[in-house]
């Protein structure tokens, strides 16, 4: 039996729509609608001292005015804050997450020591410095555990051969994107052990987002090139709380002037949506980023339009 089509749009509310934020939300509701599925949206606002004082309601009112409307009521992350904490209890009663006291600093140095030094853009990789515990230090944050504990048992036995025993329980997250393709991630060592729930007392998007998926029986996410490398992070999250993983696909970036991801960092305008002719021109450069024509006429009629192209590119019955 064919598991029915549940996709999301997950903006968070640091500002309006822009350009970029719109080709993800265009995407994931062509998608659902290519499906014959369901579409949702979801107000990711855990990060509070990024949010913006009514950006969800401008949010809301933008995508209504391109025509994408939700089919069932808007999820607000701010208020699910138990469920996080009973997932992170989960996790910890598990033996798969751990109190951390390293501050960034801290981590830097660590690392600094080993001769590791960051590249741009890159991850902070962290070194496990709080694994075997805090050793009289507080508690900042919470994280999680990517090396497979059975592997940490076997260390402990005699005659462990990690070389020919690490490819077993501590394997390459792998999986099918349906635009960019294969891909494949060794968390542990590309990023390390991760942050659930942070320094401030916030929840990390990472566990944020694979709760709430599953809460909203999420079963194809629709999101932008950006964040596939959180990809692999959640869905070992996924595995640990035995949560169902959804289908991927990641869209192309909109870039700004600069090169880097257009964002409201770098000067993204919020999208015109004042008439139906500026929302329509908005929806057509979105569209095209994702390799679909222009359409003229209503707003209606560019989206029906779009999903049956959608529907053929990318092959939709099948995926």
């Amino acid at each position: 039996m064919t598991t029915a089509y549940v996709g999301r749009f997950a903006p968070s509310p640091t500002g309006p729509l822009h350009a970029g934020s719109l080709v993800a939300a265009l995407a994931s509701w062509l998608d659902a609608r290519a499906h014959a599925g369901r579409w949702l949206v979801r107000i990711e606002d855990v990060d509070t001292p990024r949010c913006v004082a009514g950006a969800d309601r401008i949010i809301l009112a933008q995508l209504a005015a391109c025509g994408l409307t939700p089919d069932e009521p808007v999820m607000i992350q701010s208020r699910r804050t138990d469920c996080y904490q009973r997932a992170l209890d989960t996790l910890i009663a598990a033996g798969q997450a751990y109190p951390c006291a390293c501050s960034r600093k801290d981590i830097e140095d660590a690392l600094a020591v080993r001769g590791i030094r960051r590249p741009r853009h890159a991850e902070l990789v962290y070194p496990g410095t709080c694994r075997d515990g805090l050793h009289g230090r507080r508690a900042r944050a919470w994280r999680f555990l990517t090396q497979n504990r059975q592997e940490k048992e076997l260390q402990a036995v005699d005659g462990y051969n990690k070389s020919a025993i690490e490819k077993v329980v501590n394997p390459l997250v792998t999986w099918q994107d349906r635009w960019l393709g294969a891909q494949q991630q060794d968390v542990a060592a590309q990023v390390g052990d991760f942050v659930l729930k942070r320094a401030d007392g916030l929840w990390a998007y990472q566990l944020a987002v694979v709760v709430d998926d599953a809460a909203q029986g999420i079963t194809h996410v629709v999101r932008g090139a950006d964040l596939a490398d959180n990809t692999p992070r959640q869905m070992l999250l996924q595995r640990a709380l035995r949560l169902p993983t959804p289908a991927y696909l990641h869209t192309p970036l909109v870039r700004g002037a600069n090169g880097d991801k257009l964002s409201k960092q770098n000067g993204a305008r919020a999208i015109d949506t004042t008439s139906s002719a500026r929302s329509l021109q908005a929806l057509v450069a979105a569209a095209a980023v994702l390799g679909l024509p222009p359409q003229t006429g209503s707003v209606a009629e560019a989206l029906a339009a779009w999903v049956s192209a959608w529907r053929h590119l990318y092959n939709s019955d099948s995926s």
